[in-house]
């Protein structure tokens, strides 16, 4: 049986979904995050070093990486869906997008994160220093790189209903975290109607709406 570690409010309700949509048979063992840091907790350290989710197991075999544990549910359990075939144009797309959605997407939205909670953090004398230093950073560097992701999807939308082709794909599912943080954290959705009705659409899936029954209470699913 397959198994997947899942922390709340995470990358791994992708995974979740991806399974609901394949009809794979799959448990889950849950985790959740440290209500002040918000971390995930040390037991994940026990599944993989990293302790990081999401992390599947199947038997003896251990994959973490969203990416590498979505390819990897495709080819041993996808029987050819949810991918294009093999060699075709879409096929490549498909794979751009599962490694552009955390290789490229997440890194500034991370900072936007980051960079929003460092005032907080700060001791009080220095709040307002700290503040200053993160609004310039986001303000300079990360939003202005945000946006040009934001549009590059909108735009990207535009050639066809989903990102990999005519047709939903997995990499509909990767790139469905990053889409949900930028509309949460930086107002993705404001100005690009393709991105607004692409949530819309995965939003109103039924193994979407399955999967977070499976996997609790998630945060973007709004």
């Amino acid at each position: 049986m397959l198994t997947v570690h899942h922390l709340n409010n995470s990358r791994s309700q992708r995974v979740l979904w991806l399974l609901e949509e394949l009809g794979v048979p799959y448990e889950i063992k849950p985790y959740q995050r440290d209500a002040a840091t918000m971390l995930a907790p040390p037991e994940l350290r026990a599944v993989h070093p990293l302790g990081k989710s999401p992390v599947v197991t199947e038997g003896d075999l251990t994959v973490a990486e969203t990416g590498a544990i979505v390819e990897w549910i495709i080819e041993r359990h996808g029987q050819g869906r949810l991918a294009p075939a093999p060699g075709s144009p879409e096929r490549l797309r498909w794979t751009y997008w599962l490694h552009y959605a955390e290789g490229s997407a997440m890194p500034p939205l991370l900072l936007k994160l980051v960079f929003g909670r460092l005032p907080a953090g700060a001791p009080f004398f220095l709040r307002g220093l700290v503040g200053s230093i993160a609004a310039r950073a986001q303000s300079s560097f990360v939003d202005p790189n945000l946006k040009t992701h934001f549009d590059y999807w909108e735009s990207e939308l535009g050639k066809s209903e989903w990102f990999a082709g005519p047709e939903f794909t997995a990499a509909d599912v990767m790139m469905s975290f990053p889409v949900e943080a930028a509309a949460d954290r930086a107002g993705a959705l404001t100005g690009r109607p393709r991105l607004a009705a692409f949530l819309q659409k995965i939003h109103a899936r039924p193994a979407y709406r399955r999967a977070l029954e499976r996997g609790g209470p998630y945060a973007y699913a709004t």
